[in-house]
C-alpha cells in the first residue's frame, strides 16, 4: 500500500471501527471479544481491498456480523466463555451497564448467554440482519452491508425477528 492508501485506511478505521465493534457486540459478544472481532475484520480488509472503495464500509459491517457470529458458533465449550465473562465482571466490578449488584449482574449475563445461544441457532443471514439493525444501523446501511435493495430490509428483518421469536418460544417451552 502507498502512503495515500495508508492514510485512507487510517481514516476508514477511525470512521468505522466503533460501528464494526458495535455490530459485534450486538451479536452477543462481550466488549473485549467484539474489539478482537473488529480488529480482525480490519486486518482481513487491509491490503486486500482499497480503503477508498465505495463498498468499504458495507464490507466491514457485513464482515463484522459474519465474523462475530462465526466466533459464537465455533466455541467448543460454553464454560470458557462464562469464565472469561466472570473474570471481566470481577475485574471491572460491574456487568456492562448494570449496577454492582451481583444478582443483577448474574441475571444480565444469563440473558446475554440466552441471546447468544438463540442467535447462534438462526441462519447466518437472519442473525446478521438482526445484529446490524439492533446495533443502530439504518435500513439503508443494512441494505448496503447485506447487498440488497433498501426495500427488502424490512421484510428480512421481520422474518429474522419471527425466527428469533420462534427460537425463543421453543427454548422457553422446554
Amino acid at each position: 500500500m502507498t502512503t495515500g492508501d495508508d492514510e485512507a485506511f487510517d481514516s476508514l478505521f477511525l470512521r468505522e471501527f466503533s460501528r464494526v465493534r458495535a455490530i459485534a457486540v450486538r451479536t452477543g459478544l462481550d466488549p473485549f471479544e467484539a474489539e478482537d472481532v473488529a480488529q480482525e475484520v480490519f486486518a482481513q480488509f487491509y491490503g486486500r481491498h482499497s480503503p477508498q472503495a465505495a463498498y468499504a464500509a458495507a464490507w466491514l459491517r457485513r464482515a463484522a456480523a459474519h465474523f462475530a457470529l462465526n466466533t459464537i458458533r465455533s466455541r467448543r465449550r460454553r464454560g470458557i466463555r462464562e469464565e472469561r465473562q466472570a473474570t471481566a465482571i470481577a475485574t471491572l466490578g460491574v456487568a456492562g451497564d448494570a449496577s454492582s449488584d451481583p444478582l443483577q449482574a448474574m441475571e444480565i449475563e444469563e440473558r446475554r448467554a440466552d441471546i447468544r445461544r438463540l442467535m447462534s441457532r438462526l441462519p447466518q443471514r437472519q442473525a446478521a440482519v438482526l445484529a446490524m439493525r439492533h446495533s443502530g444501523m439504518s435500513y439503508a446501511e443494512v441494505a448496503a452491508a447485506m447487498q440488497v435493495p433498501v426495500g427488502h430490509v424490512g421484510s428480512m428483518l421481520r422474518r429474522a425477528e419471527a425466527a428469533f421469536k420462534k427460537e425463543f418460544d421453543h427454548a422457553t417451552h422446554r
